[in-house]
């Protein structure tokens, strides 16, 4: 199990330097779904099943539609792809900051303790589980500014491919 669960690290971390590195979006989206299933694998290795499934339904049935959306405005003719010079640079780059992160955390890595979300066993009501009841008690305005940013970045991303004379947002 721990083999597994440093695999699924490893592809946590291949996943975001995949999207961190700056290729085209059509090779970014593949990073995005490496890193967001092997980040699911690993709460669900922690014990947090329903957490893990919730966020699987929203980084693959929410983020990749922003995604294919963009991608879908976007006309490159010749997308960059991980072989590049400049992708292979940016790549590095963040590798180089992952390692120094991996060994920071571990001359630092005393202080940090990580629990399961059943207490060992000793709670009544899983913490996953009563998370979703404070999500609808206390959590009304953090979904409605979580909800206001998201329709923001959607705007924003397609203003940002829009181009000089074609998207979805142009003066009519």
């Amino acid at each position: 199990m721990m083999k597994f669960v440093l695999l699924l690290g490893l592809f946590f971390v291949l996943g975001g330097l995949a999207v961190s590195s700056n290729p085209s979006p059509y090779y970014g989206v593949v990073g995005l779904v490496v890193a967001s299933v092997a980040g699911c694998g690993w709460l669900v290795s922690l014990g947090a099943s329903f957490v893990s499934l919730v966020l699987v339904m929203v980084y693959l049935g929410g983020m990749l539609v922003v995604f294919v959306y963009s991608v879908s405005l976007a006309a490159d003719p010749y997308p960059e792809a991980w072989g590049d010079w400049g992708v292979v640079g940016y790549g590095l780059g963040m590798g180089l900051v992952v390692m120094v992160g991996i060994v920071l955390s571990g001359v630092l890595g005393f202080l940090v303790s990580v629990e399961t979300v059943n207490n060992v066993g000793l709670a009544v009501v899983r913490l996953d589980f009563s998370g979703v009841a404070m999500f609808y008690s206390w959590g009304v305005g953090l979904f409605l500014i979580g909800g206001w940013g998201l329709l923001l970045t959607l705007f924003v991303v397609l203003e940002l491919v829009r181009g000089l004379s074609r998207g979805a947002i142009r003066a009519v």
